[in-house]
C-alpha cells in the first residue's frame, strides 16, 4: 500500500496536493459542505459582484454560450452561473469532489468531468471560465493550460494578485499557496506565457482589506 501511493504521488503531484487540501480541510471547513472551496467562493462581499459581471457577459450574447467551468471547486459559484447557459461543464482535479457534486447537484444542462487541466485535453465549449485557479498551478502547468485556451472564444480569468505594479508570473510549487506572497499574480498575456487575444477587458476588480491584494476578473476574447 505504501509502495502504491508513493508512486501515484509521481506521475500526478498536483492531484494529490489538490486531494490533500480537501482532505486536511486547508481551504477552511463548513457544516453545509462536505468539501469547501474557500471563503473566496462563498463570502457574498465576492460572490455577488462576481455573478453581476459574470451573468450580465455570458447573457450578452443572442443565443446563450456553451460554458466550460475550469476548476469548478465545490460548485457553490458554479451554481448560480447555470441558469445563463445553454450547457455547463465543471470540471475539477479531485475524482470525490466530482462525485460528490455530481450527487449534490443535478440539472439538464449541467455535467461534470474529473480531468487535470494541464494534462488532459478539456471539453469544448464557446466560454472557459477560470476563477482563482491558474494562481495556485505553477508556471509549467499554467504554460499547458494556457495553450488550450486558444480553443475557446472567450475566456472569463480570476486572479488574486497585488495591490499596485508587480512582477507577474513569478513561479510556484502547484498546490494550497498562490504567488501573492512573492509580491506577484498571474498575467497571461505577460512572459512566459504570452497569450495572444483579440480583446482583453478587466470587468471587475475587488480590493481586499489589510493589504491583501485584490481579486480581478477579465474577459478574453479569443482569435
Amino acid at each position: 500500500m505504501q509502495e502504491k501511493e508513493k508512486t501515484s504521488k509521481i506521475p500526478w503531484p498536483t492531484k494529490e496536493a489538490m486531494i490533500q487540501i480537501y482532505e486536511k480541510k486547508l481551504w477552511g471547513d463548513s457544516d453545509e459542505f462536505d468539501y469547501y472551496s474557500g471563503e473566496g467562493s462563498h463570502k457574498e462581499e465576492l460572490l455577488e459582484p462576481y455573478i453581476d459581471v459574470v451573468s450580465s457577459f455570458l447573457t450578452s450574447f443572442d443565443e446563450p454560450l456553451t460554458v466550460c467551468d475550469l476548476g469548478c471547486g465545490d460548485f457553490n459559484v458554479g451554481k448560480r452561473l447555470l441558469k445563463y447557459a445553454r450547457e455547463y461543464v465543471a470540471v475539477d482535479i479531485v475524482p470525490d469532489l466530482i462525485t460528490y457534486n455530481r450527487k449534490k447537484i443535478r440539472e439538464e444542462n449541467l455535467s461534470f468531468a474529473c480531468m487535470d487541466l494541464s494534462r488532459d485535453e478539456l471539453p469544448t465549449a464557446d466560454c472557459a471560465i477560470l476563477r482563482q485557479v491558474l494562481q495556485h498551478l505553477s508556471n509549467d502547468e499554467v504554460q499547458q493550460v494556457t495553450a488550450k485556451l486558444r480553443t475557446y472564444k472567450y475566456v472569463l480569468l480570476t486572479e488574486h494578485i497585488p495591490v499596485g505594479d508587480f512582477v507577474p508570473n513569478l513561479d510556484i510549487i502547484s498546490g494550497q499557496g498562490i504567488r501573492l506572497k512573492k509580491q506577484s499574480g498571474i498575467d497571461l498575456l505577460a512572459p512566459p506565457f504570452n497569450l495572444k487575444v483579440k480583446k482583453e477587458k478587466e470587468i471587475l476588480s475587488i480590493t481586499l482589506p489589510g493589504n491583501r491584494g485584490r481579486i480581478v476578473t477579465r474577459s478574453y476574447e479569443m482569435y
